[in-house]
């Protein structure tokens, strides 16, 4: 699997996360609109630099190196994440309980 493919899996997960599990997707929901994205951001950044962690220590392999073509991977896994995770986001119907408690 490449950095490209799990990453964008990390993104979508992220975002199935946030809309589905109960208590979470209520209290992410209630968030402003700049939160969302910032915790998003940066839980990917994470995802991303710990995939770079976990390739360079040699525990899986992802097609990502640890050398300067391996960053610039590294930053197109994390677009590649953000890209996902946001189109996930948008397409995820909200569950019952979010749209109850954004009228509350």
């Amino acid at each position: 699997m490449s950095a490209n493919e799990l990453s964008a899996l990390a993104g979508i997960g992220l975002s199935l996360l946030f809309s589905y599990v109960p208590g979470l997707n209520t209290k992410f929901a209630a968030l402003a609109p700049e939160y969302k994205r910032l915790i998003m951001l940066g839980l990917l950044a994470v995802f991303a630099f710990g995939v770079y962690g976990v390739s360079c220590l040699g525990w899986f392999e992802t097609g990502i190196t640890c050398d300067q073509s391996g960053i610039i991977s590294l930053v197109k896994a994390f677009v590649a994440a953000a890209v996902a995770n946001q189109a996930a986001f948008a397409l995820t119907p909200q569950t019952q309980a979010v749209r109850s408690a954004k009228f509350q």
